[in-house]
């Protein structure tokens, strides 16, 4: 039976942790055979908010055969720059002893350094949190580091951007072994709806472009996103809000940089892209909940 091994660092982030740990005990409850383990390299390690791990053994005592997956969490940042991470050497042999015997090494967020320091990462496509992009490239300049990307698979590497990354991240692996439509099942299960590719950048279209305090464009904003498939004209989106289409212009562009008609067609391509995750879904029926009058207009959007 696969085994699917959990580090537990130091300064763990919990997210990172419990976010693709609860993926494969979903995916547990729908069939799919696999031990889920967990282990540290310094005894009691605590998350960074403060909740402590009971007897959690030394990942020395781990058995992993070809095929298995072992998975390093992110940390508190201060504690990655510090001494005592960077000692840690004896677990970075590990992990490079864990990919040469073909066992799959994976990161989230920065647990990525750790795949640095044990040198999985040269000539290796990776990424990490979006703070640490730059960090990441400058510690380690073999490899290649790729910005606004959910996560990555490279020389039987899987690196994955920050916190909740790690949950597409899971599914993603856990869709290469059971394929799409039993994925679909574990995302729906966890009342994951929106599950992103690794394609899909890091920042989102549902939080970009609200860097404002207009509480009429926020307003418009939030109705544009609950209401994707109406027809949305100026003069209904104006009347919502109670201004002149001609003033919801301008303010709106004012604030966000955008035309009404520009963001709503991002809004679009955007949970366009997200359901076409779903192998249940036709082009035809994607088109028509996106609010595109014809599946060919859809198609033509997602090529640009």
């Amino acid at each position: 039976m696969k085994k699917l091994v959990f580090i537990i660092p130091p300064t763990v982030e919990l997210l990172d942790l419990a976010g693709p740990v609860q993926v494969f005990t979903e995916a547990k409850f729908y069939g799919f055979e696999a031990d889920i383990e967990f282990y540290q390299y310094r005894e009691t390690p605590i998350s960074t908010s403060g909740l402590g791990f009971g007897n959690v053994e030394n990942y020395k005592s781990a058995k992993l055969k070809e095929g298995d997956f072992v998975f390093v969490p992110g940390m508190d940042w201060e504690y990655v720059r510090s001494i005592a991470f960077m000692a840690q050497r004896e677990f970075f042999n590990w992990l490079k002893e864990c990919s040469e015997n073909k066992i799959t090494v994976c990161s989230i967020c920065n647990g990525a350094f750790a795949l640095g320091h044990a040198g999985l990462l040269k000539n290796t496509e990776c990424t990490t949190h979006w703070r640490r992009v730059n960090e990441l490239q400058t510690q380690f300049p073999q490899a290649k580091v790729v910005a606004d990307i959910l996560y990555i698979k490279s020389n039987d590497v899987y690196t994955s951007a920050g916190i909740s990354a790690g949950i597409d991240l899971a599914l993603a692996i856990l869709e290469d072994f059971k394929g799409a439509l039993f994925t679909h099942k574990v995302a729906r299960g966890l009342v994951v709806y929106h599950r992103r590719s690794g394609k899909h950048k890091q920042q989102s279209i549902y939080l970009d472009y609200r860097n404002h305090i207009n509480p009429q464009v926020h307003e418009v904003q939030d109705y544009l996103i609950d209401n994707l498939s109406k027809e949305n004209s100026i003069e209904s989106l104006a009347a919502l809000v109670g201004m002149s289409p001609r003033n919801l212009s301008r303010v709106f562009k004012e604030k966000t940089g955008s035309t009404v008609l520009e963001y709503l067609t991002l809004l679009r391509k955007e949970y366009a892209n997200t359901m076409l995750n779903n192998p249940e879904y036709t082009i035809e029926y994607i088109a028509s909940k996106c609010g595109f009058k014809t599946a060919r207009q859809l198609q033509r959007i997602l090529k640009k």
